[in-house]
């Protein structure tokens, strides 16, 4: 208690010129404003500048400072952490980290016996508009190297501290450059001044609009892969990450809010009540507002406190009032005005007391860490000890698949062998006698240090505390990658050797075949058509299944003929080989085009695909991740040229330079969709074009002149059964108002779709498709459009779904197709690109884009 004490008054009185005095340390160091030539909390510090802090006091204090970059951004921006130690610890910082991946079993070889010190490990800036972290970021750097300061010493002393000062640069750079042009030479913290209005997409997000606070486990983004192969490198015992929430709201720090997954250890849940010990009693001493247990929780795998919860180390949230409006002085309901300097406090004051909540038990930490460890290879959490996954002839799945447990870590094989077991059948969820196991089927034991983060990616159904969730509650990813997939209760030991389904692209052992063929079953056909067309190679697809050198071929199959690509002469086959190499399509080559069964390759049912002119409508009131996920899947994935169209211009837009328009889910389509804009769309279509709407776009579109979707008539109204109880029985109480709504919400659940696979739309997806439902949907079947993907009565699968939301979700209407003149419209009412993990969903976005109307 007296420590505690001690620092609180320590922080009290230092607070406010922390960053302005010269550090009793050493004369060498310079403090952030003496570098900076400002007070900390006066202005906003681009990224580069907090950087270049960074590296100056690794200049001038070399024994006690290392630097460790690991990248840089889309952008060019450089990525780096900053190890901070007592000279002894640094002196031997390599030592310490190997042997912490040693003590858990991630590199092979014995500890030494020297003491391991808790890695601490604090990630400032995820969000780039959040930008205050970064600040508090310089002072906590320099508040550790006080060598007179006794609460800096001890957590020297006994931890290894790891600062990330910007996880996200490019839109922390957009927030700030932005802010820095519109404020003048003092503050104007008036609410509606236009400091406090940040434009589209502001600077929440990556290069590419997404929210890499959602991208831990999935690492989509290139900023979140090269973080997660340092994070790997290092495994810290604890990790803090620090955000900013709405202006009105104080401070939030730990415990959690439920609900915690139940894999979460109770030292770990115990350890959420420690740091807000800690937190709360600076807090209090400094009489500063906080809130604990509300909102945010512990169950999403993907977040910045979940993910490292998962990896065994006690992970939190810290959330500051302030966000992008805030700026440098903004003032509330209340009357205060909220200063950045005193959001900086705020977050300086809690890395302070996280860092010293483990530096008072270092022994208990590095411990629990080990038994954590120790437990996933012995004794793993969940009913399953093997996990088998099937290709079934498609390695572009299982590859994806692959990439996504190699960058977690996650280790894997093969059978090996054939045999015969019990298990849980993922696609009937049902338990099975006889599941047939191949010597080529990828097995995941779940003995191995990964095993908890294993469970939970895999695991058919969380196990869900507290229905009212901060994000998603189902992510299952045999679903997620639409691969045929058993959970068994047997422990299978995996070979390391490679299965054929893993294996190179088919060799092309004819010299000038006839046509290659390629099936159309998941990503890499769609990277490969789309790089086929950039080259303008005139491709087809066969509208029928077909059989040919006894081979089968399923509807989709693409084939690319010598005929009608002639102007290549003998660079064709080289062509073909090549961009099929470059994407790892399988491509076989074939000698005819008279086919055993099906059409030939002459035949109307094989369709010329052409090379769509495609654009998306981005700007304000389109969430910027739902637009990203869209630039990011044309412009990374796919390499395809796609047009960013600002929804303000779409009354000036050239129609006649467009073949497909996408529009992703958006608040308020109205604003720039009117009646005008709309008969030009419409116009467009009818001469061919193709509207693709997603998400709450297909709500805007639903009852409009021309667009034949519908929502289903409610059924409740006069002719609903009166209720012949007390009605006093059945008010409402304010008290329940939060959870009063969640029977109506479908918070991210994983539902079974039926797809019609002779239709375009659903070509390839054979093997069934899940989707991820965030919205209550209530659309009937299209009359005389095409129903492509659909729910029944029973086809929910996981994840939390209200009651009112499930009777709403029966026998309603997910994807479908309108005709309409030479054009058509696609409908699909869910997002299936979503945060760009959805794997499965690219295939049907990619038959969207390419395959509908040709």
């Amino acid at each position: 208690m007296k420590h505690l004490l001690l620092l609180a008054g320590l922080l009290v009185a230092s607070l406010s010129a922390s960053s302005q005095t010269t550090s009793p340390a050493s004369s060498r160091l310079d403090s952030p404003a003496q570098f900076l030539g400002y007070k900390i909390g006066e202005r906003f510090t681009p990224h580069y500048r907090v950087l270049a802090y960074a590296e100056q006091v690794a200049r001038q204090m070399p024994t006690r400072v290392k630097l460790l970059p690991y990248g840089t951004t889309h952008e060019g921006r450089q990525l780096m952490a900053v190890a901070v130690a007592s000279e002894a610890n640094l002196a031997r910082l390599e030592e310490i980290r190997t042997n912490n991946l040693k003590r858990i079993g991630m590199v092979d070889g014995q500890p030494s016996n020297a003491t391991q010190p808790p890695i601490a490990w604090l990630s400032y800036n995820v969000h780039g508009n959040e930008a205050v972290s970064s600040e508090a970021f310089m002072e906590v750097l320099y508040r550790l190297l006080n060598t007179s300061d006794p609460v800096s010493q001890k957590i020297m002393n006994t931890s290894v501290v790891i600062l990330d000062p910007g996880l996200n640069p490019d839109g922390h750079d957009r927030y700030v450059n932005w802010y820095n042009q519109m404020m003048g030479q003092n503050p104007d913290p008036t609410p509606f001044a236009r400091e406090h209005n940040e434009p589209w997409p502001g600077g929440r997000y990556t290069h590419y609009l997404f929210d890499p606070n959602r991208d831990w486990a999935w690492q989509t983004q290139e900023i979140t892969q090269q973080r997660m192969a340092l994070y790997q490198q290092w495994m810290p015992h604890l990790h803090g990450d620090f955000h900013e929430m709405g202006v009105e709201s104080p401070y939030y720090f730990a415990p959690s809010a439920k609900p915690y997954h139940e894999d979460i250890t109770p030292f770990q849940r115990q350890f959420q009540q420690t740091i807000g010990q800690y937190c709360s009693r600076y807090f209090d001493k400094n009489g500063w507002l906080y809130y604990t247990r509300e909102r945010f929780d512990l169950f999403y795998p993907s977040y910045g406190d979940t993910y490292p919860t998962y990896n065994g180390a006690i992970g939190m949230t810290y959330e500051q009032g302030g966000n992008t409006r805030a700026g440098l002085a903004i003032e509330k309901r209340d009357g205060d005005t909220l200063t950045l300097r005193q959001r900086i406090d705020h977050h300086y004051v809690a890395s302070i007391a996280t860092l010293e909540s483990v530096a008072d038990r270092p022994a208990e930490v590095v411990k629990e860490f080990g038994q954590f460890f120790d437990k996933s290879r012995n004794s793993p959490v969940g009913p399953y000890k093997s996990y088998v996954v099937k290709s079934n002839g498609d390695a572009g799945r299982l590859k994806a698949l692959q990439q996504l447990l190699d960058r977690n870590k996650i280790t894997y094989g093969y059978a090996g062998k054939g045999q015969t077991l019990t298990g849980f059948n993922y696609t009937s969820q049902k338990n099975e006698k006889s599941v047939s196991v191949a010597a080529e089927d990828m097995v995941i034991s779940a003995y191995q240090p990964k095993s908890t983060l294993l469970k939970i990616l895999f695991e058919p159904n969380s196990a869900l505390e507290d229905s009212a969730t901060y994000d998603i509650t189902a992510w299952s990813l045999p679903y997620a990658f639409g691969l045929q997939t058993y959970g068994l209760t047997t422990r299978l030991t995996p070979t390391t050797s490679q299965s054929a389904t893993t294996s190179a692209p088919a060799s092309t052992t004819i010299t000038k075949p006839y046509a290659y063929v390629a099936r159309w079953q998941s990503l890499p056909a769609v990277q490969l058509l789309a790089g086929l067309l950039k080259q303008k190679v005139r491709v087809r697809a066969a509208e029928k299944p077909f059989e040919l050198e006894n081979k089968t071929y399923p509807s989709g199959t693409l084939i690319v003929t010598r005929a009608g690509n002639e102007r290549f002469g003998d660079r064709f086959d080289a062509l073909i080989r090549a961009e099929a190499t470059k994407v790892g399509a399988d491509i076989t080559p074939v000698q005819t085009g008279f086919v055993t069964k099906g059409s030939d390759f002459g035949s109307d049912f094989v369709t010329g695909l052409k090379a769509p002119r495609v654009a998306v409508v981005v700007g304000e009131g389109t969430p910027p991740p739902a637009a990203g996920e869209v630039w990011h899947f044309f412009d990374q994935e796919l390499n395809y040229p796609i047009t960013l169209l600002d929804g303000n211009s779409l009354a000036t837009a050239e129609w006649n330079k467009l073949d497909v328009l996408i529009l992703p889910t958006n608040y308020n389509y109205a604003r720039f969709l009117n009646d005008k804009v709309l008969t030009s769309i419409r116009e467009w279509i009818r001469a061919g074009g193709k509207l693709i709407a997603l998400e709450r776009a297909t709500s805007f579109l639903a009852g409009k002149e021309g667009f034949d979707l519908k929502e289903k008539e409610d059924k409740g109204g006069k002719d609903k059964p009166k209720d012949k109880g007390n009605q006093a029985d059945s008010l409402k109480l304010y008290g329940d108002r939060e959870r009063a709504t969640i029977s109506d919400e479908t918070p991210g659940s994983i539902y079974r779709v039926n797809i019609d696979t002779t239709h375009p739309l659903g070509f390839g997806l054979t093997g069934g498709y899940y989707t991820l439902v965030q919205n209550t949907l209530n659309y009937d079947f299209l009359k005389d459009g095409w129903n492509v993907g659909y729910l029944k009565a029973d086809n929910y699968v996981a994840g939390f779904s209200g009651k009112n939301a499930k009777d709403k979700l029966k026998n309603t209407l997910l994807m479908g197709v309108q005709s309409y003149g030479r054009g058509s419209v696609v409908y699909l009412a869910d997002d299936p690109l979503f945060r760009g993990f959805w794997y499965n969903g690219k295939l049907l976005f990619g038959n969207a884009v390419f395959m509908v109307g040709n």
